[in-house]
């Protein structure tokens, strides 16, 4: 009977597990489609193109010395190079590019060098031609990320697959659906809701199956996120928010879309995707601890394990509101750093709405945190007992 039993149990995870992955496909799927149904931003011509290509020789070089505030010698750095291009229409082809370095404007870029893999732009512009773009970072951040999946691989086994696949999952619903709904002129609020709505019953389904332990994280998670996203709400119309935070939100404002991207939506979504991970976090954390309380103790009670879950919050918020505050200064430290220098006064640099916005979502983060923990010890009081 007991072999029995733990074969249906078997089944049905994997049944669970199978029926995730398929109805995330197909989230992706039609959710792609809806998104990109009405988008034309992508098929706009600006006469360029983009090519991977390898440095062959370095044909010449020349220095533009300048003097600039009666004293600073500056130079601008002309170089004339052979490159291979390895994809495009023209692939296998061998051009001629130039690199302009700009030492006034930008400093610490590296001249190129024989086999080095760049980026190369192609203009119609007269007397442009192929210039250079960018250096190729991407295959060594590939071996980074390779050595960090096997680390999940090694550590976590089966959970370090789940893991994996759940992160695939999530960042494809961010940039195949979310990404295109917003420029495709589709409601950001709503968008937004649906892909944090998928990201976490996907997320715990994947990783820790249909289970007590999931039931009582996902309740806890989406209790503080529908609290923080109404605060958000609430605090965007008290602190009269323009969504113009920064030089790049004034560039969403001219992008080429039926609709004008509604910027104080982007903080929502900002604030709401970024807070999701932690209260994630958090709510698992407190569930999988509380089960582990009710397994071990045959005499637990709804009482005890709802105190134990309070207990285990209380550790839990320190570090976590720590974590996300750290997390949204660091994001941004560059910005702040410039505020500070050019800002007249400590009390101007805080009400400046990037400021006020990095600090909103420190708040309404630690907020969805403390919603969350006595919401998912009480879900995990009455469930497991």
């Amino acid at each position: 009977m007991d072999k029995r039993l733990d074969r249906g149990e078997t089944s049905r995870k994997i049944l669970v597990y199978v029926i995730t992955i398929i109805a995330s496909i197909m989230f992706l799927f039609i959710g792609n489609r809806i998104a990109t149904r009405d988008l034309s931003i992508f098929d706009q011509d600006y006469g360029e193109e983009i090519a991977k290509a390898r440095v062959v020789s370095v044909l010449d070089r020349n220095v533009d010395k300048y003097v600039v505030e009666g004293n600073t010698l500056l130079e601008n750095v002309y170089i004339t190079f052979e490159a291979v291009l390895l994809d495009g229409p023209n692939k296998g082809e061998t051009v001629t590019a130039t690199q302009i370095i700009d030492n006034m404007h930008y400093t610490g870029i590296s001249e190129i060098d024989t086999r080095d893999r760049i980026l190369l732009v192609y203009t119609d512009m007269e007397g442009q031609g192929w210039q250079f773009l960018e250096f190729i970072k991407t295959d060594k951040l590939l071996i980074l990320g390779i050595l960090v999946l096997i680390s999940l691989l090694v550590f976590g086994r089966r959970k370090g697959v789940n893991t994996i696949l759940s992160l695939v999952f999530t960042c494809a619903a961010i940039f195949v659906v979310f990404i295109p709904s917003i420029l495709s002129g589709h409601n950001i609020y709503i968008s937004s809701i649906l892909v944090c709505l998928y990201a976490i019953v996907m997320t715990f389904l994947i990783v820790n199956g249909f289970n007590q332990k999931t039931w009582a994280a996902t309740v806890g998670c989406l209790g503080g996120i529908a609290v923080s996203g109404l605060l958000i709400v609430i605090m965007d119309k008290v602190l009269s928010l323009t969504g113009i935070v920064d030089e790049e939100s004034m560039y969403l404002t001219y992008l080429p879309t039926d609709m004008p991207v509604d910027l104080n939506a982007i903080i929502f979504a900002a604030i709401i995707i970024g807070a999701m991970g932690a209260i994630m976090d958090v709510s698992m954390s407190i569930s999988s601890s509380l089960w582990e309380v009710k397994e071990k103790s045959d005499g637990a009670t709804r009482e005890s394990l709802f105190k134990s879950g309070i207990n285990i919050g209380r550790d839990i918020m320190g570090t976590m509101a720590n974590t996300l505050i750290l997390a949204y200064i660091g994001s941004s430290l560059s910005v702040v750093l410039l505020l500070s220098v050019y800002s007249t006064s400590l009390f101007y640099l805080l009400n400046r709405e990037m400021i006020v916005v990095e600090i909103l979502k420190a708040l309404v983060g630690s907020f969805g945190i403390l919603v969350t923990m006595p919401l998912t010890s009480l879900v995990c009081a009455v469930c497991y007992t």
